[in-house]
Parts: C-alpha cells; structure tokens; sequence
C-alpha cells in the first residue's frame, strides 16, 4: 500500500538501512531531501520507489550523485565516542 507523500517523512536508498535524510519540501515534480551536515537536494518524484510505513524508500540509480556523495558523509561530524 502506499501512503501519501508528507514533508517530514525518513527518507532511504534500501530496505532495513540507516535513513539518509528527510522530506523538507514537496512539488508535483520533486521532494527536497535534507541530508544531516550536507544540506538541501533535489529529487525527481520519479526516483521514488515507494512510500510506506513512515518513510520514502528511493532508487539510488535515479538520484543526483552529489546526493549519494552526501549521504556517506552525513555522519562525520559525531562524535563515535558517543554512540549508544
């Protein structure tokens, strides 16, 4: 089933992942993604495999690359001495 599309909502590349941002904006063409430490990205709505369960599950394939790049950095300004 799939839900409607709200800002607010996780948002991830796979299945059972870490969330790599969430919706801040949507359009009838496009969602904008905040990615922690990296900011604001344009995603075409046709990048979006589906939506359930709280969250927006997208095609990495159909994503700006400069959105992959960010989503493995969003992380690197915590502290791993903090993780628990």
């Amino acid at each position: 089933m799939s839900e409607p599309l709200e800002i607010g909502l996780m948002v991830f590349l796979a299945e059972g992942k870490e969330g790599i941002g969430a919706v801040r904006e949507t359009s009838p063409d496009h969602i904008m993604v905040y990615v922690e430490n990296n900011g604001e990205f344009r995603v075409p709505r046709s990048a979006i495999r589906s939506i359930h369960d709280g969250k927006v599950l997208l095609d990495p394939k159909q994503v700006d690359k400069a959105l992959l790049t960010a989503v493995g950095h969003a992380h690197d300004s915590e502290d791993p001495r903090l993780v628990g």
